[in-house]
């Protein structure tokens, strides 16, 4: 992991499109804005784990169906 140093109203560039400003720091919150294009999915790490988890339930919901009907084939 790369670690890098700013301070706040300071900014980190990712490739050619993509922003991150440190905003703010308030104790051990750091408040930071974000700029990139809007097909550029951003998400708290807590919210995308949800969303692989919820992805892998379905893909094994999926599963479950295809053997059920490749079942009634037989």
């Amino acid at each position: 992991m790369l670690v890098l140093t700013r301070k706040t109203g300071e900014a980190i560039h990712i490739g050619d499109d993509i922003q991150l400003k440190v905003i703010a720091v308030d104790g051990d919150q750091v408040k930071i804005g974000i700029d990139a294009p809007r097909n550029v999915d951003i998400h708290r790490s807590e919210i995308y784990e949800q969303i692989l988890e919820a992805n892998q339930q379905a893909a094994q919901t999926k599963n479950t169906l295809d053997l059920l009907k490749n079942f009634k084939k037989d």
